[in-house]
């Protein structure tokens, strides 16, 4: 479980850069957010918008260690709720969504493939390698360009043991396992909260007071004000400008 290259060990901070982007509108909000998020010591991992009961646009972000918790959560939501009503980038209301990347978190650094050696993950590349563009693995080692991968998913006339050129993945992402977890409340022993808020697949923000071990954590705002050519005067803009962020429960 070692790093190939012990060279390669990244500095985690707040300026490494992420290996996967967004796109789109995602992209102009992940370029807005990233120098607030800068100033509290955070540093984003993903904005993800759906459509789902909604629009949501979704926000992950961690301290450099790849820590979070719910308190840290807040404070985020708090700073950027107002930005990202003034820039008015989505052209819906929508719920504002702050978040730990989780358990089965995002790799989008190469920290991340550095600290999932050993576990398994789904990948996905730009470009098909060994007539595949999808992997089901668990991560063997990082190298200087590339991640070594034993593919879970191989038959019997495939190779099982790849390396994957880090700057071809598009989506990448740790699997929930028991393994993961038992990693997980080991390296959290001692620490509270625990690291990510040891967060589950579903990434439902959490309140404070049910903030426990395999729990999701979060926070949302409500961000109710539509673009600004629709906005109706007085009671309404008076609405738009006083909302605030809220921890939400389960």
């Amino acid at each position: 479980m070692n790093v190939t290259d012990p060279m390669l060990q990244p500095a985690e901070h707040l300026d490494e850069p992420r290996l996967v982007v967004e796109s789109g509108v995602a992209a102009r909000i992940a370029a807005l957010v990233v120098p607030v998020l800068h100033d509290l010591d955070l540093r984003l991992v993903r904005v993800k918008l759906s459509g789902q009961d909604g629009t949501t646009v979704q926000i992950m972000c961690e301290r450099a260690d790849g820590t979070m918790d719910v308190d840290a959560c807040e404070v985020a939501s708090q700073a950027l709720s107002p930005v990202l009503d003034v820039a008015d980038l989505v052209p819906q209301a929508y719920r504002l969504e702050v978040s730990s990347p989780g358990i089965d978190r995002p790799l989008v650094r190469v920290s991340d493939f550095v600290r999932a050696i050993g576990h398994e993950a789904r990948l996905e590349l730009s470009q098909p390698v060994a007539g595949r563009r999808r992997f089901r693995c668990w991560i063997e080692a990082v190298e200087p360009r590339d991640v070594r991968i034993n593919r879970i998913d191989a038959g019997a006339d495939d190779e099982a043991i790849l390396s994957l050129p880090l700057d071809m993945i598009s989506e990448a992402r740790l699997v929930l396992t028991d393994a993961l977890i038992r990693a997980t409340l080991r390296g959290a022993k001692g620490k509270e909260p625990l690291p990510e808020d040891a967060a589950s697949p579903s990434r439902k923000p959490a309140t404070k007071s049910k903030a426990k071990p395999i729990r999701p954590s979060g926070v949302q705002s409500e961000l109710r004000a539509a673009k600004r050519a629709e906005r109706r005067p007085s009671a309404v803009l008076r609405d738009a400008s006083s909302k605030s962020a809220r921890l939400k429960g389960d």
